[in-house]
């Protein structure tokens, strides 16, 4: 259900560094995102947002303006696990999703919220569920979302822009047999193994080291497990990130040949094209001169993950990800972000939402 406010108040730097620490205190691990969402939802209001609620797939989604032209701010709530606890420390904030991507998602907030468009123009925020696992969210909003524009919350630091992400093939490696002695059959384990270890040596000999991240592959072992006694088993699940220009399908099949001469099956899990905007994109030149407006100088990134960026990019609006936040820091124990930064990054968002429709 979508609530509508009737007032709202542009941020001040005590309101945004709570919403920030208060998102980071709420834990929301994918697949259990409710009660930061529920938050979120109810403090958008204050924050010049006109309405807010969530749509059928647990997003939050709000709005400002009446007008035709939309600009999408997609950001993603959930994180993965763990991660060091929620604490500040002078104007670092400590957490789980400080960095990846709640710094990215306030900012967008305080941002959106206060960015004024013109008539013919609105702003939606999105904060989507399950980005870190199927980007269930994401894949909802891209089937009914036609944007004029989108910013995807993915951090790049104050002076970064990311414009472009690799794509990915999740691949399961399976195989099973009857039983028989480890003398005479190594059995399904050990073929299993054997085949990713095939899969990794084919992305190995693709790659070329002196080429940008988002033209080189790379492979890795996600997850094993087997049984060796009675009816034996063995399972492999792989991350291959796709340079761009490769076509998931191609990957696929070659990457499945040597595993299939093992024995082992071989199934996509999902898959995901690596994408890239130009540098002259319209958006990504709006936030240029945002960054450049707050002294700083503008980095365009191309980076090595994938993120909701890359579904975003069926609808061939201009796109940009951005926010707060070192992304060396995502997933790991040490995520942390300076504040007063996170503060900057959402005043270059907002003069760069103004920029855009000029």
């Amino acid at each position: 259900m979508i609530e509508t406010f009737s007032s709202f108040c542009f941020f001040c730097a005590e309101s945004a560094r709570e919403l920030l620490i208060r998102l980071v205190e709420i834990p929301s691990v994918t697949g259990n995102e409710d009660a930061a969402c529920g938050y979120l939802a109810g403090v958008l209001g204050s924050l010049g947002w006109e309405s807010a609620g969530r749509d059928e797939a647990g997003n939050v989604v709000a709005s400002r303006g009446a007008g035709k032209r939309e600009i999408l701010l997609l950001g993603h709530i959930d994180t993965v696990p763990g991660g060091p606890s929620c604490r500040v420390e002078g104007d670092v904030l400590w957490g789980r999703g400080s960095v990846d991507a709640k710094g990215p998602l306030a900012a967008f907030a305080l941002a959106g919220g206060a960015a004024a468009l013109p008539e013919e123009w609105k702003i939606t925020l999105v904060a989507a569920v399950g980005e870190e696992g199927d980007s269930r969210g994401a894949r909802y909003i891209v089937s009914r979302y036609n944007p004029a524009a989108c910013v995807i919350g993915e951090p790049s630091g104050t002076d970064g822009i990311t414009v472009g992400y690799r794509g990915y093939l999740r691949l399961r490696l399976s195989a099973r047999d009857g039983g028989a002695h480890r003398s005479g059959d190594a059995g399904p384990v050990t073929a299993c193994l054997l085949a990713a270890a095939e899969v990794l040596g084919q992305v190995e000999r693709r790659d070329t080291p002196s080429k940008p991240v988002i033209e080189r592959p790379s492979g890795a072992v996600i997850a094993m497990r087997g049984q060796e006694e009675g009816e034996r088993w063995g399972m492999v699940d792989m991350d291959v990130r796709l340079p761009l220009g490769a076509e998931p399908d191609v990957w696929a099949r070659e990457l499945s040949e040597s595993a299939e001469r093992r024995g082992v099956c071989v199934e996509v899990v999902s898959s995901m094209s690596a994408h890239l905007v130009k540098k002259d994109d319209p958006l990504v030149r709006a936030l240029r001169v945002a960054v450049r407006g707050a002294g700083l100088t503008p980095r365009l990134l191309a980076k090595g993950g994938t993120a909701d960026f890359n579904l975003a990019a069926a609808w061939g609006c201009p796109m940009a990800a951005y926010g707060p936040g070192d992304s060396k820091l995502d997933h790991t124990s040490e995520e942390r972000i300076d504040l007063n930064e996170y503060l900057k990054a959402a005043s270059i968002l907002k003069n760069a939402l103004e920029k855009f429709p000029a």
